[in-house]
């Protein structure tokens, strides 16, 4: 079975920290870029992050909204990629998906999406 499996999500208080993982089931995704994308309940999906490590480049983008706050990276091997989100807010809420891309560029589109986890649950609350 092809898919991409996310972990890592949970319920931290405003200021904390939480890492999510993302990882290949059945396929290898070593010519895609990947992405994390967001939404919250009401709200718009945002494309929030993506790598590429084509060429061991590991070019990345983030969001204005997450800028300075989260890292994404790669293992040397491109197994997994990691979200590391610090300094959480409320507004950092929402169930958080990986993808992968043609590309990393600009702001992950969901146009732009292969493949699609089921996504992790992020709660920001006192």
């Amino acid at each position: 079975q092809v898919q991409l499996v996310e972990s890592g999500g949970g319920l931290v208080q405003p200021g904390g920290s939480l890492r999510l993982s993302c990882a290949p089931i059945g396929f290898n995704w070593d010519r895609y870029a990947v992405g994390w994308f967001r939404q919250a309940p009401g709200k718009a999906r945002e494309g929030v992050t993506c790598i590429t490590t084509t060429g061991g480049d590991g070019i990345t983008y983030y969001s204005d909204s997450v800028k300075g706050r989260f890292t994404l990276s790669s293992d040397s091997a491109k197994n997994f990629v990691s979200l590391q989100m610090t300094n959480l807010q409320f507004e950092d809420s929402a169930a958080y998906h990986c993808a992968t891309l043609s590309r990393c560029d600009g702001p992950p589109d969901d146009l732009d999406m292969d493949h699609w986890g089921k996504g992790t649950l992020v709660i920001v609350s006192p």
